[in-house]
């Protein structure tokens, strides 16, 4: 094969990656389910959100809509950076008000609500139904508390504040932004939901990530165990910074909690 046609097929190849990683996978989203055994009166389903990084509301805003409504959740749980880098709270409103559960839709700050901060912010959650939790609780059961908790690298993060009314041997969720705070807080919680990793968002298959945003600490996507307190890292749906992903494809987790038949994890 001569020079010429080597860099040809080079050129070829490198569009096509280039092609698919700009508007192929960044809409492909991908449901994954998980199964966590807790001692609850009666099963729960609860989908997590991260990083919607909401600029308009284009056709991966519209895909999650599809799959809450194909899922019907009891609960949404929204881990932070739902506003996009330009802080386009416009479009955060639409899809904050379309988004629906009977047990309720709550909020948590990520580093972008605190870098591009919007005076009408409690507004646009009040006006849309969703629960802001700033360092706050709210009971999904009577058994079940979801706990939300300020951004730790850009935001002060308050645990007093947060677990006073959540009542001694509940199963609490904890809802926070960067991975990193898990550290400091597992020994609180049950199950930790965070996002602000996008999973490297650009990875090359099999390899470490290149980069992760700071706050992320040790911790990159999926499940992580401390003893018996576990947290899950999202994907996240939107992207930071670059339109675009590759071996990364976004993520809507579904979580499917049970009650324990026998022992429960403490």
């Amino acid at each position: 094969m001569n020079k010429r046609k080597i860099l040809a097929a080079v050129g070829i190849i490198s569009a096509t990656l280039f092609a698919y990683s700009r508007w192929v996978e960044p809409s492909w989203i991908e449901v994954t389910r998980h199964q966590v055994l807790a001692s609850i009166e009666r099963p729960l389903k609860i989908i997590q959100l991260s990083d919607l990084h909401t600029y308009r509301f284009g056709v991966r805003e519209k895909k999650v809509l599809e799959i809450i409504r194909q899922e019907e959740p009891d609960a949404i749980l929204i881990s932070g950076d739902t506003v996009a880098n330009e802080g386009d709270w416009q479009s955060v409103g639409i899809l904050l008000s379309r988004l629906r559960a009977p047990l309720g839709v709550f909020v948590v700050r990520g580093n972008w609500e605190h870098w591009r901060p919007n005076p009408d912010e409690l507004k646009v959650y009040e006006s849309s139904g969703v629960t802001f939790l700033n360092n706050d609780a709210r009971p999904l059961l009577k058994k079940v508390w979801v706990v939300g908790l300020d951004d730790s690298l850009s935001g002060v993060p308050d645990q007093g504040k947060a677990f006073a009314k959540v009542p001694q041997g509940a199963f609490s969720i904890a809802l926070f932004h960067s991975p990193a705070y898990f550290d400091s807080i597992n020994s609180r919680v049950n199950l930790g939901l965070s996002g602000h990793t996008h999973g490297g968002q650009l990875r090359i298959p099999f390899l470490p990530p290149i980069w992760l945003p700071e706050g992320s600490g040790p911790y990159v996507e999926g499940w992580y165990t401390h003893g018996s307190k576990r947290m899950y890292v999202s994907r996240g749906v939107g992207n930071s910074i670059l339109e675009m992903r590759f071996a990364c494809r976004p993520e809507v987790a579904v979580f499917q909690l049970d009650p324990c038949t026998g022992a429960c994890p403490e």
